[in-house]
């Protein structure tokens, strides 16, 4: 296992509950991008299927807990733009 991996997804996976917050309590999108949370989670399903692949090992499981993370930000962007037209 890669130390400065795991430092590299923990890093970038502490920003998301604070964003997964922000979303849900304020009811908006503003600041965020859709295409930039399909990129992150491209990136993220990428590292999960490299580690399947060629490298398995707990990394992996980071890269899974950031996926998920990044998938309730886009149900919550979503729910979002529907209650902007609401």
């Amino acid at each position: 296992m890669s130390i400065f991996e795991a430092i590299m997804l923990i890093c970038f996976g502490a920003a998301w509950p604070f964003s997964i917050h922000k979303s849900w309590v304020t009811m908006q999108n503003t600041g965020k991008s859709i295409l930039f949370l399909f990129i992150v989670l491209l990136g993220y399903i990428s590292g999960i299927i490299n580690k399947l692949l060629y490298n398995f090992n707990g990394v992996i499981y980071l890269y899974i807990l950031n996926a998920v993370m990044v998938t309730i930000d886009i149900i919550i962007y979503y729910r979002n733009k529907k209650l902007e037209h609401v």
